[in-house]
């Protein structure tokens, strides 16, 4: 059990940032830096994908609350505590992962062939290396149109061993299970729904489906951005968005 974290003043602004599927903590950095405000305090949770220790974040008393999470990350949260935040941001996230019909249909065999490539092999050293491959070319999709050269270092960037495939594997039967918002969800808060027009990973069914669970939700689009949002001017449009909603 991590130790509770120390009490915050009641003016700061706590931020528990997740990230999703194939990602890691050190992938806020860039965007925490770029929001850096000295009443702001991260907390950035881990899966365990990759090297590092799973983590998961906790509140701490005192300050307003806001939970950003990219893609699955909300999904990957436990209910208690996704039901104290008092803003969200959803990052290119969903609700239902996988619509019904012919796309929904698609996407679940690309999810069976994903874990099968994580799949245990004889060899450690080539099971590790087929799921490293596997892995930078979920990335280069989530990336596009970027290129996968801008993306952080993270669980792709070296072979995938035991505990990390595991994970990986569970959490791709929990994305094909993820029928609505998570357990949790505070849905009287406000709430910034984050959409990229060429993300190819989250569809337009899944991003029409979020909207309609969430209709007070304001909505953000970035027309030409995938799903990592890489390029797209996302710490100007947070700030605006954070500081109107909880204060500066």
């Amino acid at each position: 059990m991590p130790s509770p974290p120390e009490a915050t003043p009641a003016s700061s602004l706590q931020v528990i940032a997740m990230h999703g599927w194939a990602g890691d903590g050190l992938g806020w950095d860039l965007l925490r830096q770029a929001l850096a405000a000295p009443d702001w305090h991260w907390q950035c949770g881990e899966r365990g994908y990759g090297g590092r220790t799973p983590e998961r974040p906790q509140w701490a008393p005192g300050g307003r609350r806001l939970l950003i999470g990219h893609s699955m990350g909300p999904h990957l949260l436990p209910p208690s505590l996704l039901a104290q935040a008092e803003a969200v941001v959803l990052l290119a996230s969903f609700a239902r992962f996988l619509p019904p019909g012919r796309e929904g249909r698609r996407l679940q065999t690309a999810l069976a062939g994903m874990a099968a490539q994580l799949a245990e092999g004889p060899d450690e050293s080539d099971t590790a290396r087929r799921a490293q491959r596997m892995l930078q070319a979920f990335l280069e999709k989530a990336a596009s149109p970027d290129p996968p050269e801008l993306l952080p270092h993270g669980p792709a960037s070296q072979p995938v061993g035991p505990e990390g495939r595991r994970r990986l594997r569970d959490d791709l039967e929990r994305l094909a299970a993820c029928a609505d918002l998570p357990p949790g969800f505070p849905e009287d808060v406000p709430v910034l729904i984050v959409e990229a027009g060429a993300d190819r990973i989250v569809g337009p069914e899944a991003r029409a489906l979020l909207r309609q669970r969430l209709p007070h939700a304001e909505v953000l689009s970035f027309e030409g951005a995938g799903h990592c949002l890489l390029q797209a001017p996302l710490p100007r449009e947070l700030r605006r968005w954070i500081t109107g909603t909880l204060g500066p």
